[in-house]
């Protein structure tokens, strides 16, 4: 089964943005969805990255294809997108781990792992609005590829 985990620097507070994270997951059921959040509490922001590297490493399964969430990544139209995850998908790739970083972004060593990095665009966005964004893509990813008609080109 096709499974997909989402490794997010940032602990997400009870309300709407949680609540819109738990609607997401809970309707990728043909595909299993799981957050991982990691939290580092040093303050200095040097320190503070790498031990957030630390962090994220700690929890990647070294078989899982690993996609980064980087504005150096490559910008994926929607359906771009949903292709992408069927290639992976239909090669045989079992998981997904995709890695979202904190204030700081990622060392050159977490980017240096990544099988793909994607782009939101070229903006900087906070973690907990590129968490909804990603599970929203990855569900409309769903969506099209089982042929429903969520997805509208326009």
């Amino acid at each position: 089964m096709f499974k997909i985990d989402v490794v997010v620097v940032g602990k997400l507070k009870k309300g709407p943005w949680f609540d819109l994270c738990e609607d997401y997951v809970s309707r990728l059921r043909l595909w299993p969805t799981q957050i991982i959040e990691v939290e580092s509490k040093i303050t200095d922001p040097v320190k503070q990255q790498l031990e957030e590297q630390k962090l994220i490493l700690e929890k990647i399964d070294s078989t899982s294809l690993l996609v980064v969430l980087d504005e150096r990544g490559d910008g994926l139209r929607s359906l771009d997108f949903a292709d992408t995850l069927k290639k992976f998908r239909d090669g045989g790739t079992d998981k997904i781990t995709f890695l979202i970083g904190g204030a700081s972004g990622f060392t050159e060593e977490v980017r240096n792992k990544a099988d793909i990095m994607i782009s939101f665009g070229q903006q900087t966005w906070p973690h907990i609005m590129v968490r909804v964004m990603l599970l929203e893509q990855i569900y409309r990813a769903q969506q099209i590829l089982s042929g429903h008609p969520y997805h509208r080109e326009g």
